[in-house]
């Protein structure tokens, strides 16, 4: 079996995961990052070691999927002070190997997740496979050939933040109008109370629930999300022609609301490629992707 770690900046998961992408036991936990990457540390280490026994079977390896840019190929955190003060810069992977005397590997959590539905969900048996999750921001990672994609070093691509409108909103990754800050689920709530400042201050979980019931501003604020979510596929789609793209997070939730606005625009923008052969299908793995996903990593580093 393969130890799974998924750290995010409010909760860390640690379960056991067998050789074909089954959950077998599974916990969680609170990060507290304010307590300190020792006490974190600590933490991960004692839920994997009473995952294990709870599986009870050999740990092979173990697999980590954290949000943020990491030093991935070193197996270091990167610069992740934002969500995990203290933390960056943190040789988890190295700690963790020395601790269960079995080799470690850390990734990008979308690029865990990305692994994931190309080994053992949506994307199984694709040459050309992109993963996008639609939540609070957007991320993704693509598997070409069964490989995961690297930029130069080894970094994380960040596809949620290509630029498609350059006098859109400007966006903490230092451009105006990404595709994040355009067609996450927080920027359909930024844009809800800027456009409906009469109505109630909705996020976009209750803006797609009130959709779903035909409130007609919902319904309005969906047309305007699938048609920035479709200028993003139609993109990755002219960019890549690939086999496939699954899509999950939160927002997909709401996805037969958008489909109809997101085939236009793609059908609109994506004129030199065979782009009706390029399909678009919800994720398949749902909650247990991230842990899932975090086993990959480890199966496809090393396995």
């Amino acid at each position: 079996m393969i130890g799974a770690v998924d750290i995010g900046g409010t909760k860390i998961a640690v379960g056991m995961v067998s050789d074909d992408g089954q959950l077998l036991v599974g916990r969680a936990g609170p990060t507290e990052p304010a307590l300190g990457p020792a006490v974190g540390r600590q933490r991960i280490v004692a839920m994997l070691r009473e995952t294990a026994a709870q599986a009870g079977d050999e740990l092979r390896g173990i697999g980590i999927g954290c949000t943020g840019r990491h030093q991935v190929l070193s197996g270091r955190l990167g610069d992740v002070e934002a969500f995990l003060p203290g933390w960056a810069d943190m040789p988890l992977a190295e700690q963790l190997a020395e601790q269960f005397g079995v080799s470690v590997a850390l990734e990008n959590d979308a690029d865990a997740a990305a692994l994931a539905e190309a080994g053992w969900g949506a994307g199984q048996g694709l040459a050309r496979f992109i993963y996008v999750t639609v939540s609070t921001g957007i991320g993704g990672g693509l598997v070409f050939d069964g490989r995961l994609y690297r930029g130069v070093g080894g970094v994380h691509p960040e596809i949620g933040h290509h630029v498609i409108d350059p006098t859109g909103p400007r966006c903490f990754c230092g451009a105006h109008g990404c595709w994040e800050s355009l067609a996450s689920g927080s920027a359909m709530a930024r844009r809800w109370r800027a456009e409906q400042p009469g109505l109630a201050r909705w996020d976009a979980r209750q803006i797609c629930e009130a959709a779903t019931q035909g409130n007609p501003a919902a319904l309005a604020a969906l047309d305007q999300e699938g048609y920035y979510l479709g200028l993003g596929l139609a993109n990755l789609i002219t960019l890549f022609a690939p086999d496939m793209i699954a899509l999950g997070g939160g927002v997909m939730r709401s996805l037969p609301l958008l489909w109809p606005q997101v085939q236009a625009v793609i059908a609109a923008n994506c004129g030199l490629v065979p782009h009706r052969n390029v399909r678009l299908e919800p994720a398949s793995l749902g909650p247990e992707v991230s842990l899932v996903g975090a086993a990959r990593c480890w199966l496809h580093r090393f396995g």
